[in-house]
């Protein structure tokens, strides 16, 4: 069988390429055939996994590539080393082989990624500290993965040509000024580097986690393999570069866990009764979801020479809660001061000095007044 379909292409009528390409053309199709079963039957089998039907879905596409052109590899090689442009037909396929199979990996890596959050969601649920710690260092060593995939791909592609393989001897061969620059422009890279290893791992920081950074309030929303995306609560986007989270210090209100203590500061007149404030504010936290029922007390924490300040402290499970239950006791508070004690709120007092000693010394005699009823009186020499 296999000598009657030599000898059947051997009585075609092609030139000294044609029996490589119509051999190049069945392989492919071949293969493609192969691939397409395959497809179906793996298809088949991971339908019940969310995860693996993922991956499977995300490597299809490179796979439909890299088989035919594994199968137009082998056809080349076996072709005769004397035919005219097989060298470099050859070295295109491996060139477009290795970009095909660099690019197949890739995708199995990011899905495999990708599977492991969508089996660690933090959506909708209260304690996802460890899907969040998860989540993050899956996407930072995802990140960091493709990009060595990708830069041993590039290398090998490079390797397959001897021009450039020789330049890049070369150049190691005589690194001298050019090393040096290329070390220190490479510095900020492989600082990035290192830094993403230690944020995966040590993890000061993971996806969803709020944090204070440049004076900003906001979360993480993104980490790359060079900077963080952190989204203030204004909608804004704050980027910063990764090796900022590793060398300065920033507050994780997410580090351990997402509950908090709000603080709420009056300023009240020193004749006010605190247990009104107290009975007050606990009226507030019981009947506000808002509150975790941990902690909700007042204390006086200031004296000024016009008013003393109270602090109200309350607990929330998070912070978003933490700011509208501070926002709420403030207006609770304020409203019910203003009804019923409106007279304790903080208020200027004056103290008037009495008059002075001047102002109560009788007059000199020679400026009284006469005595009433003796204002026309006269001496008695003026008679004369």
């Amino acid at each position: 069988m296999e000598q009657t379909y030599t000898d059947w292409l051997d009585r075609l009528p092609l030139g000294p390429w044609g029996l490589t390409l119509v051999s190049a053309v069945i392989a492919m199709v071949a293969a493609w055939l192969v691939f397409q079963t395959g497809a179906a039957v793996l298809r088949r089998a991971v339908a019940r996994s969310p995860s693996a039907s993922l991956v499977t879905q995300s490597a299809r596409r490179p796979a439909a590539h890299v088989l035919p052109l594994l199968a137009l590899q082998f056809v080349l090689r076996a072709a005769p080393d004397d035919l005219s442009g097989i060298g470099l037909a050859r070295q295109f396929t491996t060139i477009v082989l290795i970009a095909a199979v660099t690019w197949l990996v890739v995708r199995i890596v990011q899905s495999c990624g990708d599977a492991v959050i969508l089996s660690r969601p933090i959506e909708n649920i209260s304690d996802n500290l460890m899907a969040r710690r998860i989540q993050t260092q899956t996407k930072v060593v995802t990140r960091m993965v493709a990009g060595v995939v990708v830069l041993i791909g590039i290398s090998l592609a490079l390797m397959t040509i001897p021009d450039v393989r020789q330049i890049g001897t070369s150049l190691l061969a005589s690194a001298g000024v050019a090393g040096i620059a290329a070390g220190l422009a490479a510095r900020p890279v492989l600082g990035n580097l290192i830094a993403g290893l230690q944020i995966a791992f040590s993890q000061p920081i993971r996806l969803d986690d709020v944090v204070i950074v440049e004076g900003e309030w906001g979360r993480i929303e993104e980490i790359t393999s060079t900077y963080v995306v952190v989204r203030i609560w204004d909608e804004r986007r704050l980027i910063v570069p990764l090796q900022y989270w590793i060398e300065k210090p920033f507050q994780n209100w997410t580090r351990s866990s997402a509950q908090l203590l709000g603080t709420v500061f009056l300023w009240v007149d020193y004749r006010m009764p605190l247990q009104p404030i107290r009975d007050a504010l606990k009226r507030v936290c019981e009947g506000s979801p808002l509150w975790d029922g941990r902690v909700c007390l007042v204390q006086v924490t200031d004296f000024s020479e016009k008013s003393m300040q109270l602090r109200c402290l309350v607990s929330t499970a998070d912070s978003g809660k933490g700011w509208d239950l501070r926002c709420l006791v403030r207006e609770e508070l304020m409203s019910m001061m203003q009804k019923d004690y409106p007279e304790y709120l903080p208020r200027l007092r004056a103290e008037v000095d009495p008059p002075s000693d001047t102002a109560h010394r009788p007059p000199a005699p020679e400026q009284r007044s006469p005595t009433p009823g003796h204002e026309h009186a006269v001496a008695p020499a003026d008679k004369a």
